[in-house]
């Protein structure tokens, strides 16, 4: 089987990039554009900026100091890139993962460590600065793409070099070995799925050292304090996601991976309820996560602006990745929900039409509309209007990409009772002698047909997620027509090839209000359709309709119309909007005289296709009109 997660147990088992092939639609089309443009786009930058050349100067020992380029992380962009190659590669593409494969293995000194920033002539020594240094980071970077190598049927330089940093991670962190770990959690699920794909014990032991070391004021206090690592609580003791975070994610999916494998579930049922805190108080209505600037954190309970929402694109993956473990340990139908909000809003928010400029950051609105970037150099901060084609810190480029070329992987799963589909998409799925064939225009449409090609003669479950936000659907199946609630429909029959299961979820617009709590946008609503959220840009508006002083009646009609600009499936809303006048005169307070507003008429475009008409004002949650 391929694929990125794959537990031993679990309420569910996953289908991998063999079993579920995507074609067409909304996310088809999306990996495609991934093998097309945005594989491509990352190797060319990894060899202009030299982060890749990093490795040929080591393997040729030539990597002095002021030779090497990039971040102290850095290295870890080469390894999810051939991350995302592996899975191209696995669902039938061609990337060309064996050169990448070729020189980083090129550069692996004696003994396993890998690194081309720590350890040479000039430079620190190894491990010297685990608070900053990324060194474990990069090796869980590097063991997942050897992973996906493995799981893709390939036995290669890069699955040595993988395995053999595993090895040396082992002997120096092990129970004999240094008593300390890496500012930033990564290497934890590598491990375990490097023990899932081998068999061998040592790396599932040494994940749970990890977790279990995370949390006891192990690395040294630091300005933004141990909580922006995680070392400040235990696992275990903490009651909500906190820190750095694409940190806090990534160490509560390695250590949903470990509870799966040991059999922990006390310590499963405390991510679950750190989950629950963080989507409850600490979650946006995109499902991206992380509200501060500083240090790329959570923030306090409702403590969610939108102008200042961090939300970075990888903790969208990182999200994804907890959401998916989860769903699988539980079989609940909320942890998949979450995912489809995440993967709608965030990650295909984060990657332009083109698929050659990314976001890091995703605000929720967007005071001032900026310029645009230069295309041929790379942007040096991680917050801007307009997507940049790479940045000095281009984490996320990399990690959509792996994401999306595995993504195949995120959409089915099954148990003894049958299949249960998490995630719509045009494709088939496979599981034994059963093949389905899904055919959608979801999220434009609300149609789900599912057709039964190929089966045996058991009889089985086929069950569809009906989304929260959908409040009821309609399934059409053999026996007929009913209503089905949140949660899963289920069909339960003996099927035979050519029968015909429809889900109709209702995706028209509808008006979303905020927790009062939520102070940064107390008195304002939303529109969702369907799962999408929807947003106002500037380039749809005239200077009389300022997005700053815009209001809406959510009493008003919402129309839909076809926005081909934007795409040939888009769905554009339009909304009655007046505006009102400023209080004004060189003072931001006063009074406001109603009379003064001016009517005017608003257009709603998918939050994930802003910014793709040029530089933008863009507001998501919209005031209402207290007239």
């Amino acid at each position: 089987m391929i694929g990125p997660v794959l537990p031993s147990a679990g309420a569910l088992r996953p289908l991998g990039l063999d079993q579920v092939r995507l074609s067409g639609g909304f996310w088809g089309e999306r990996q495609e554009r991934n093998a097309n443009a945005t594989i491509p786009h990352a190797h060319e930058w990894l060899d202009k900026t030299g982060w890749l050349g990093n490795f040929r100067l080591a393997a040729a020992g030539e990597l002095a100091p002021h030779r090497r380029r990039g971040r102290e992380f850095s290295d870890s962009e080469v390894y999810k890139l051939a991350e995302a190659m592996a899975w191209e590669n696995g669902r039938g593409g061609s990337a060309p993962i064996d050169e990448l494969s070729t020189v980083v293995a090129a550069a692996q000194e004696p003994g396993g460590y890998l690194n081309t920033v720590f350890g040479r002539p000039g430079q620190e020594p190894r491990y010297s600065d685990l608070v900053w240094g990324h060194e474990l980071y990069c090796y869980g970077h590097l063991i997942q793409a050897g992973v996906a190598r493995l799981r893709t049927g390939v036995e290669d330089a890069l699955t040595a070099t993988a395995i053999r940093a595993a090895d040396h991670v082992c002997v120096e962190f092990g129970a004999a070995g240094r008593q300390t770990l890496c500012g930033h959690p990564e290497i934890e699920m590598a491990l375990v799925e490097l023990y899932r794909v081998t068999g061998s014990s040592r790396y599932l032991d040494q994940a749970r050292l990890f977790v279990d070391r995370r949390g006891q004021a192990t690395l040294p206090d630091i300005e933004l304090g141990r909580t922006y690592y995680q070392d400040d609580i235990p696992i275990r003791e903490r009651t909500a996601f906190a820190g750095h975070a694409v940190r806090a994610l990534y160490l509560a999916s390695g250590a949903v991976d470990v509870a799966v494998e040991t059999g922990d579930d006390k310590l499963l049922a405390a991510v679950v309820r750190q989950w629950e805190r963080t989507v409850a108080t600490r979650t946006y209505l995109t499902g991206g996560m992380g509200s501060r600037h500083e240090g790329e954190a959570f923030g306090d309970d409702f403590e969610l602006p939108a102008d200042r929402a961090y939300v970075e694109t990888c903790a969208a993956v990182a999200s994804v990745m907890l959401s998916w473990r989860l769903l699988l340990a539980t079989g609940e139908a909320r942890f998949a929900d979450l995912a489809e909000r995440t993967l709608y809003n965030v990650v295909a928010t984060s990657t332009s039409l083109d698929g050659r400029a990314f976001f890091y950051a995703n605000p929720l609105q967007q005071r001032s509309a900026g310029s645009a970037l230069d295309p041929t150099k790379p942007w040096p901060r991680a917050t801007s209007s307009e997507r940049a084609p790479w940045r000095d810190v281009s984490c996320c480029p990399t990690n959509v990409a792996r994401t999306l070329a595995s993504l195949g992987g995120y959409v089915a799963t099954a148990d003894h009772h049958g299949l249960q589909l998490h995630q719509y998409a045009g494709g088939t799925v496979r599981d034994g002698e059963t093949e389905l064939a899904v055919t959608t225009d979801y999220p434009w449409q609300g149609s789900v047909v599912v057709r039964v090609d190929r089966t045996g003669e058991r009889p089985w479950r086929l069950s569809l997620r009906v989304p929260a936000w959908a409040g009821e659907a309609t399934l059409v199946t053999p026996e007929g027509v009913e209503r089905v609630g949140p949660g899963y429909a289920v069909v339960s029959r003996t099927w035979r090839p050519g029968d015909q299961v429809r889900l109709e979820l209702p995706v028209a617009p509808r008006w979303t209000a905020a927790d009062p709590r939520i102070d940064a946008v107390r008195g304002c609503v939303a529109v969702e359709r369907g799962p999408l959220v929807y947003c106002a840009e500037s380039v749809d508006h005239d200077s009389v309709l300022a997005l700053d002083v815009v209001n809406v009646d959510r009493s008003a009609p919402v129309t839909e119309r076809p926005l081909p600009a934007l795409g040939r499936d888009v769905v554009a809303l339009d909304i009655p909007a007046p505006t009102t006048a400023a209080a004004g005169n060189g003072w931001p307070y006063g009074s406001i005289n109603a009379e003064e507003s001016e009517p005017g008429n608003l257009t709603l475009v998918p939050y994930h296709l802003w910014a793709n008409r040029g530089p933008v004002t863009m507001r998501v949650w919209l005031p209402l009109d207290r007239r």
